[in-house]
């Protein structure tokens, strides 16, 4: 089983995570720009975390033979925050960059004005940048939120094939699916949706346009909630050429978009203890015996 896991926040996560990743088939993720937990203080420290998505974790995952690209954005949360909004006037030199294979994630938080002004924003960005864009649906009012998200989205003039709507559940993946834009779930041991839920989804609506990935973060979740989804995709009867379309291939599709895709297969194992990033090794020190 090979996976590319579509979102996923690695900058919270262990090298123990790629590790492990890796073991169960992750090839390639992408890694969207979101909210840290608590406000930040300036716009200055965008900069550093959108450098760090660019150059740091990109290295960093490439150590354990994963492939990362990332997604970027002012993201829905601190839209809100007026002295973060001179973010967007320095987006544009992030979106050239390799390895950014979207605008993302944008959307609507809480459904204020000031995240649908920057939403509106990040569309427009992403026509200018000829990007396609991954859109974060709420958490509450997650109905209302979505229908808005799709009739801003069609207002935009974007083609909705452009377009990832994520964080669905089976109360808003009908409305996404008329629309023509992707469908995006995560899948989370609590909370969201759960991979037996997405097998039921995947069964009822078949597998075009449809992304699964694990949203894992700083907070409780699960790296391998990919691999999980395959592995009761299998259970539940679907082949292997179908999970293979649903885990790999789908993501490929829609990110591919970007032109800016990097699958090439990179060697396995243990990450090289003498490989560096601004002088920092993914090791902080050889055995005494590594030489040997």
């Amino acid at each position: 089983m090979r996976i590319f896991d579509p979102h996923i926040h690695m900058t919270s996560r262990t090298t123990d995570d790629y590790e492990a990743m890796y073991a169960a088939g992750v090839r390639a993720v992408t890694e969207p720009s979101f909210w840290l937990g608590q406000p930040r203080t300036s716009p200055g420290s965008f900069r550093d975390y959108f450098d760090t998505l660019i150059g740091w974790e990109r290295f960093r995952a490439a150590q354990f033979g994963i492939r990362h690209h990332c997604t970027i954005a002012l993201n829905p949360k601190e839209a809100n925050d007026p002295d973060c909004l001179p973010v967007l006037d320095f987006l544009p030199r992030y979106l050239a960059k390799d390895g950014v294979v979207a605008v993302g994630e944008t959307g609507f938080d809480s459904m204020t004005s000031d995240e649908e002004k920057v939403f509106r924003r990040h569309l427009d960005l992403a026509a200018e940048h000829g990007l396609p864009v991954l859109v974060h649906t709420p958490h509450r009012d997650k109905a209302a939120g979505t229908r808005r998200t799709l009739e801003l989205v069609a207002a935009s003039g974007l083609p909705p094939e452009r377009v990832l709507v994520d964080h669905l559940n089976e109360v808003t993946v009908g409305m996404v699916a008329d629309s023509g834009c992707w469908m995006g779930f995560s899948i989370y041991p609590d909370t969201k949706m759960d991979e037996h839920r997405m097998v039921r989804i995947l069964t009822e609506r078949g597998l075009e346009r449809m992304i699964v990935n694990s949203a894992a973060d700083w907070g409780r979740s699960d790296p391998l909630k990919t691999a999980r989804t395959g592995h009761a995709m299998r259970e539940a009867g679907f082949t292997e050429d179908d999970v293979d379309r649903v885990l790999w291939r789908n993501p490929v599709e829609f990110y591919g978009q970007s032109g800016r895709l990097l699958l090439d297969a990179l060697e396995p194992g243990a990450a090289d203890p003498s490989a560096t990033f601004a002088g920092n090794s993914v090791l902080r020190g050889a055995r005494p015996d590594a030489t040997a």
